[in-house]
């Protein structure tokens, strides 16, 4: 159950963080106005606060797993959102930092 509830966690962080840079870049970038980067301020926010409910204490580990979850949810993002189209390298990449966030987050400790 706890890396069930790890694993939601990650997600939820990185729907908040990408969204939220997301919404940022489409109020600056694509011209969409201040309301749009405001929502992006606030989920960025809710990110920060959304890490603090990892069920382990390390802060340095849950970064540095979560960084291999921003990885691949960018790319995931992309892909949904904005239709880029990952290549195999891509793929291949966000595969090994998922490989990290498993290695990192769950294996066993001593």
């Amino acid at each position: 159950m706890t890396i069930v509830r790890s694993l939601a966690l990650f997600t939820l962080a990185a729907v908040a963080e990408i969204g939220g840079a997301w919404l940022v870049w489409q109020g600056v970038r694509e011209h969409r106005g201040p309301w749009w980067s405001g929502a992006g301020i606030v989920a960025l926010g809710a990110y920060g606060f959304v890490a603090t409910l990892q069920p382990d204490a390390d802060f340095g580990r849950i970064l540095a797993a979560y960084g291999g979850v921003f990885v691949a949810g960018s790319l995931a993002w992309g892909v949904i959102l904005d239709g880029f189209r990952p290549d195999r390298w891509d793929i291949t990449g966000a595969l090994v930092c998922l490989l990290g966030v498993a290695v990192i987050m769950y294996a066993p400790r001593t």
